[in-house]
């Protein structure tokens, strides 16, 4: 079977997500902050008159903080449920993804904290991280996510 997946980069590392889960991609736009947001939430933005939360997808990652450039990109994904905007470095593609190309991640390289790799693809020239966009964020953290207020 044949998966249809939106690139994007983050840290020099390409990352993919389902495109049935992603809803729109943006030009990073005026984000304003929230008190008492849990850390990897930069915000909300307004996005066709619907409040939208936005988490930094290297804050929640744990990698270094870049600033924006005119690459940088909202990816409007379904989250458990949820609408959530993610900031990433960029979006490079959307690929065709057989099955067989996709790999399980190794147990050396899945921790707690990183059970959000639902597997690696295996292409030509490149790995793409495939995430599980259900599990990006924590039990906990989608909780918080939710208590975020966005009126």
């Amino acid at each position: 079977m044949e998966n249809q997946v939106v690139v994007f980069e983050l840290a020099n590392e390409r990352y993919g997500v389902n495109i049935t889960a992603v809803e729109s991609i943006i030009k990073l736009q005026t984000i304003t902050g929230v008190p008492q947001a849990p850390p990897f939430v930069k915000g909300v933005t307004n996005l066709r008159g619907v409040v939208l939360p936005v988490i930094d997808l290297r804050q929640r990652f744990g990698l270094p903080q870049k600033e924006a450039t005119k690459d940088t990109r909202i990816v409007v994904v379904d989250m458990d449920g949820g609408t959530v905007g993610m900031i990433v470095d960029a979006v490079a593609e959307v690929l065709r993804v057989n099955d067989e190309a996709i790999e399980p991640p190794s147990p050396l390289v899945v921790t707690v904290d990183s059970t959000f790799i639902a597997g690696i693809a295996k292409l030509e020239e490149q790995l793409v991280i495939l995430l599980d966009l259900d599990k990006v964020l924590t039990a906990q953290e989608q909780v918080e996510l939710q208590t975020v207020p966005v009126t």
